[in-house]
């Protein structure tokens, strides 16, 4: 039994590691390309981009607010967006729409299925972000949102892509995917953004999710 929860514990670890952003990032410029190269009239690459933008910036906004100025719910146990669910949201969606483009053979008529995959494992993402103790339900479920609607923002484009078809794009793509959990450096953005918190709010130490549930608990 022990054993199977080691393992478990494991799995959650490694699928917890495709929402970093050292894994996401060539798949935001990948997906980037793709839907450039697909149908730039629409200009769909510079509004996903843009939504992913405006996301990042809640992203980092929520997390800094909390650090630095103590903002958050205690009643959600909120702290901040999760940054793994948000990013998984906007990209992986957003990177199988663009790649069901690009593929050769691929059917056209199935437009919500590329993006139901994607958000699928942005949801496994999540869940994995609770289970490895690193955000709150609250939390993830935001980023979820969040990054929902950055990728919902394909859909609203009614010009079809018209992306070459190849097949080196979904294969670099799966390679990257079985590859990065365990082979991509291990990269922590939150003690930088904890730095940017403490020199904008003055603060000598962050402000803590403990700090926050125990100041709801006193008498």
């Amino acid at each position: 039994m022990n054993a199977d929860l080691v393992a478990l514990s494991l799995n959650w670890h490694l699928l917890t590691r495709l929402g970093e952003i050292q894994i996401l990032l060539p798949f935001a410029i990948l997906t980037f390309y793709l839907l450039h190269r697909g149908a730039p009239q629409s200009l769909r690459a510079m509004v996903w981009s843009a939504g992913l933008l405006l996301a990042t910036a809640l992203t980092l906004a929520s997390k800094v607010g909390f650090i630095g100025w103590a903002l958050g719910s205690p009643s959600l146990n909120f702290t901040g967006v999760s940054g793994h669910a948000m990013f998984s949201a906007a990209i992986y969606p957003a990177l199988a729409c663009a790649l069901a483009g690009a593929a050769p053979r691929s059917p056209g008529t199935l437009r919500w299925l590329p993006l139901g995959l994607g958000l699928g494992l942005a949801t496994a993402i999540a869940i994995s972000r609770v289970e490895v103790g690193a955000h709150s339900p609250s939390e993830v479920v935001v980023g979820l949102l969040l990054g929902s609607t950055v990728s919902a923002s394909l859909l609203l484009d009614t010009v079809p892509q018209r992306a070459p078809r190849s097949a080196w794009p979904p294969l670099v793509a799966l390679l990257w995917l079985a590859l990065g959990p365990t082979h991509a450096p291990v990269f922590e953005t939150h003690p930088l953004v904890t730095r940017i918190a403490l020199a904008l709010s003055g603060r000598n130490a962050p402000f803590t999710r403990h700090e926050m549930l125990n100041q709801v608990r006193r008498p």
